[in-house]
């Protein structure tokens, strides 16, 4: 039975790393005492080693020990062997490129809709969508498939941001992009507001945080979801 978290982002503003999630982390990761983090997805300020000394000490506070996935020779077999996962944000074109590259992403694929405890932010989130398609991030590489894991039966727009009142800003708006998309792609678009995140239990899909969720689908004026919002049929 799949179990997993998928956050907007790790950090909110004034806050620290991953706090405002801890609560809820605690629980979904309850019974569980050693995480594997992917850290693929960072391209320059930390090294892996410091993205996953980062995630460790968050852990920490909730009794859980941290391996990152660049520490071991087969990563396919440190994902099959997981007690849980979390993937950090990032760039999301260099994370899909590494998870291909590597070969684990049909590996996680598999363990997570098997029950694996997952945990995604930001680029993380992205690739729980069925395609990367709607992320925010720069192709600074080129991965070999946009095609991602398929945890949810729509695609994701983690960090997702309202227009500003009043802003002289001329360039496209995230709505502008997303329905850019939707000449081309049918299906639904979540965007994810920063402090929002989906429950994934078995089949059910719940929408969590204090904040709405934009959903966009192909051909229809985007609509506005409540927290507790059931998304299990969205498709």
């Amino acid at each position: 039975m799949k179990k997993i978290i998928i956050a907007s982002t790790s950090t909110l503003h004034q806050g620290s790393y991953l706090d405002y999630l801890l609560p809820t982390l605690k629980t979904h990761f309850s019974n569980i005492t050693e995480l594997l983090f992917i850290p693929y997805a960072r391209p320059s300020g930390l090294s892996h080693e410091d993205y996953t000394l980062k995630v460790t000490e968050t852990f920490a506070k909730i009794g859980i020990s941290v391996r990152g996935l660049h520490e071991f020779e087969d990563p396919k077999t440190a994902v099959k062997n997981a007690q849980s996962i979390f993937t950090g944000g990032g760039n999301t074109f260099l994370l899909v490129s590494q998870l291909y590259k590597t070969g684990v992403m049909e590996v996680l694929e598999e363990v997570v809709k098997s029950g694996t405890p997952y945990l995604g932010t930001s680029a993380g989130s992205n690739i729980c969508g069925l395609t990367m398609g709607t992320t925010n991030d720069m192709p600074i590489v080129y991965p070999p498939s946009f095609a991602t894991l398929g945890l949810v039966p729509f695609n994701i727009n983690p960090h997702y941001l309202d227009p500003i009142e009043g802003s002289t800003h001329m360039g496209e708006t995230r709505e502008t992009r997303i329905n850019e998309f939707h000449k081309f792609n049918s299906q639904p678009v979540l965007g994810l507001r920063e402090g929002s995140w989906l429950e994934v239990i078995g089949t059910q899909i719940t929408l969590k945080g204090s904040l709405t969720a934009r959903l966009f689908e192909q051909g229809k004026t985007p609509v506005e979801l409540d927290p507790e919002t059931d998304l299990s049929n969205l498709k």
